[in-house]
């Protein structure tokens, strides 16, 4: 199938790195209209930078900002700053994530409200601001980058696993509450990625972060009568245990 997303505009959370640059870069590729949010603003200038020099003509095309989507504040600037950039959003893709790994008697307050704010209050505050939007536009795309840690619990995984556990359910809810306005949900679990992300790094057997974007391309190719509401994505050779 072929992505063709011109006149599209996209917004990525967690678009400066990993899988959300490369989803980024894959949107564009497909002619879109993108804007991403990053954490830090040397991570948003870098990536900026990297991708306009890779190829000029994305340079009057996407656009990056910083925001904690944990933020409600920070979230609703985020949206209020693409309204004046862009005007109208198409696709929000859910990624931005983070990884404290700990068991629960170690885990401090603080460390679980930051898993849980990013990882799945992140994405309320994402997806309260921009359904206005996509309803607004008559539908659009939600895809909510989740785990297979939302279906599988490990040691040391407390806080994230019950972040992603939770992420899936709300993505199926969402599903129910606004498939009927034109608004497709969809939840993206992979396996082990071959980014900084984590307590493993990056190896040759994990899933490429690009290889991630390409899945999202594949769901966002679909034919209008088509929802894919659910992708597990899985290394082909990990190591045997």
């Amino acid at each position: 199938m072929t992505l063709n997303l011109k006149g599209k505009t996209a917004l990525v959370t967690g678009g400066s790195r990993g899988i959300g640059r490369a989803v980024v870069e894959r949107l564009l590729a497909a002619e879109a209209n993108v804007a991403f949010c990053g954490r830090s603003q040397e991570g948003v200038d870098k990536a900026l930078e990297e991708i306009r020099g890779a190829n000029s003509t994305f340079a009057l095309k996407v656009a990056g900002r910083v925001a904690d989507v944990g933020s409600e504040e920070q979230v609703r600037s985020l949206f209020e700053w693409l309204d004046v950039e862009f005007g109208v959003l198409d696709i929000l893709v859910n990624n931005a994530g983070v990884g404290i790994f700990k068991d629960l008697a170690a885990m401090a307050p603080e460390e679980w409200q930051t898993v849980i704010g990013t990882n799945l209050t992140g994405v309320y505050n994402c997806c309260h601001h921009g359904l206005p939007r996509l309803q607004k536009q008559g539908g659009g795309w939600i895809v909510n980058i989740a785990s297979l840690a939302g279906k599988n619990a490990f040691a040391g995984g407390a806080a994230y696993n019950a972040s992603k556990f939770g992420l899936c359910g709300m993505s199926e809810a969402i599903l129910l509450d606004h498939r009927y306005e034109g608004v497709k949900v969809t939840t993206v679990l992979p396996g082990s990625v071959s980014t900084d992300f984590g307590r493993a790094g990056k190896a040759d057997w994990k899933i490429g972060a690009e290889d991630v974007a390409e899945a999202v391309a594949m769901i966002l190719a679909m034919p209008d009568r088509t929802l894919v509401s659910h992708v597990e994505i899985r290394p082909s050779r990990p190591p045997r245990k």
